[in-house]
C-alpha cells in the first residue's frame, strides 16, 4: 500500500484521485508508524518551506523520512523539503538529496503557473514510456538548484525531477499533468 504523507501541507485531494484513476490502495496519514510501516510514500506539498518543515517536525516525521528505505516520491515543496537548504524563509531542510532551493528571478512572472517541458538528463524507471520533452504542469516560485535526471526552462535551467537512492522528486504536479504526469506516478507505484 502507496500511503501518502498528510502533514497540512500538500495537494492531497488531487494526488488522491490520480492514484484512484489509476486503480491503486493508498492511505493518508501523519502518524509516524504509519510513514515507517509504509510500502512507498508520496510526499505531496504546496505551500512555504519554513510551515511545511514544523509540522514535519510537530508530528515527528523528519527522522522518519531522512531514514526511510522505500520508494519515495516527492511533488513540488516535496522536493524542495528534500534539500538542504531553501531560501524561501531561510529554511533547514531535510538534506537528503544535495542541493539548495532558490527564488527565480524578479524578473520572471512568479510563480511560474502552467505547462512546461521537461528534458531527460538521466534514464531513470520514473520516465518509462513517456516522451523527452513532455509537457508537465507546474506551479511555484521557487526551484532546485542541484543534481537532476530531468531539468526545465523557466528563466533558468533547473532541476524539476531529481533522484537519490530510493528518493525520487519532481517539481511539476505529476496528478495534475495529463497522460504523462499519470504514466509517471503509474511508473513510480510499479517500483519494487
Amino acid at each position: 500500500m502507496i500511503t501518502i504523507i498528510d502533514y497540512n501541507s500538500g495537494n492531497i485531494a488531487s494526488v488522491c484521485n490520480a492514484l484512484k484513476k489509476l486503480g491503486m490502495n493508498y492511505k493518508l496519514s501523519s502518524n509516524p508508524e504509519d510513514v515507517a510501516n509504509a510500502e512507498k510514500i508520496i510526499f505531496p506539498g504546496v505551500g512555504r518551506a519554513s510551515y511545511a518543515m514544523d509540522q514535519l517536525k510537530s508530528r515527528g516525521l523528519i527522522d522518519i523520512i531522512r531514514e526511510c528505505k522505500i520508494p519515495f516520491l516527492g511533488i513540488c515543496l516535496g522536493l524542495q523539503l528534500l534539500a538542504d537548504f531553501s531560501e524561501e524563509d531561510s529554511t533547514e531542510c531535510l538534506s537528503i538529496i544535495p542541493g539548495t532551493v532558490r527564488k527565480f528571478s524578479d524578473d520572471l512572472r512568479v510563480p511560474e503557473v502552467g505547462w512546461n517541458k521537461v528534458f531527460f538528463r538521466k534514464s531513470s524507471p520514473l520516465f518509462k514510456d513517456i516522451d523527452d520533452g513532455s509537457y508537465f504542469y507546474f506551479v511555484n516560485s521557487y526551484y532546485f538548484d542541484g543534481d537532476a535526471i530531468g531539468v526545465t526552462n523557466y528563466g533558468c535551467q533547473f532541476s524539476s525531477v531529481v533522484h537519490r537512492g530510493n528518493f525520487y522528486a519532481t517539481q511539476f504536479h505529476p496528478e495534475k499533468s495529463g497522460e504523462a504526469g499519470l504514466k509517471l506516478l503509474s511508473n513510480f507505484c510499479e517500483l519494487c
